[in-house]
């Protein structure tokens, strides 16, 4: 079985991104990039919502070829550009996902029985970026696996909280470390 893995960056007092959906408020630094480029080398499958897939669609794919780019934020987008993707969305089309031609389009609707065909399937992990509203409604169901969350030394006051959801979800600390050459600490947790 596979495990469904989410991973995300958030501020101090808990936002998932600034005032104004303002994703460059938080604190990014080069632990950010290595621990991304970690989880991607042990993913098979990248499981986006239809915002989030379009970001990293319009951001990454030059990266691999900029030379003046760090050489971990040159594998992320080679890692981004070969992983197999699934993008929970209604309105998304396979006409939009160019250049990224391996990517499975799932409604809404069927969202939950496919990540658990997912998951029962052999293989590496499965592995979310971003894509809030659909891990906080993963999370609710009992689908995913491990939350990883890198903590940064910024206090936004304001944004968009990291947890929505109709009931409390129980979680129990599997490890608490600070990332190597960051001022990132990482919080891994599973479901309690």
């Amino acid at each position: 079985m596979r495990k469904l893995i989410v991973t995300n960056i958030i501020s101090l007092d808990g936002y998932y991104e600034g005032p104004g959906n303002d994703i460059m408020a938080l604190p990014f630094d080069e632990g950010f990039s290595g621990y991304n480029a970690e989880r991607l080398r042990a993913a098979a499958t990248l499981l986006l919502g239809r915002h989030t897939y379009e970001g990293l669609k319009s951001y990454w794919p030059p990266i691999a070829d900029d030379t003046s780019q760090p050489p971990v934020e040159r594998e992320i987008s080679r890692l981004n550009g070969a992983i197999e993707k699934v993008v929970v969305s209604d309105t998304l089309t396979p006409g939009q996902t160019e250049p990224w031609r391996n990517t499975e389009i799932v409604e809404r609707a069927a969202a939950h029985a496919r990540i658990a065909e997912l998951k029962n399937a052999p293989g590496k992990e499965i592995l979310m970026f971003g894509s809030r509203t659909l891990w906080n409604d993963l999370l609710a169901a009992g689908l995913v696996d491990e939350l990883h969350l890198m903590i940064g030394p910024a206090v936004l006051g304001a944004g968009t909280p990291v947890f929505q959801g109709p009931a409390p979800i129980s979680l129990r600390l599997l490890e608490s470390r600070t990332l190597p050459d960051s001022s990132l600490v990482l919080t891994r947790h599973a479901p309690a």
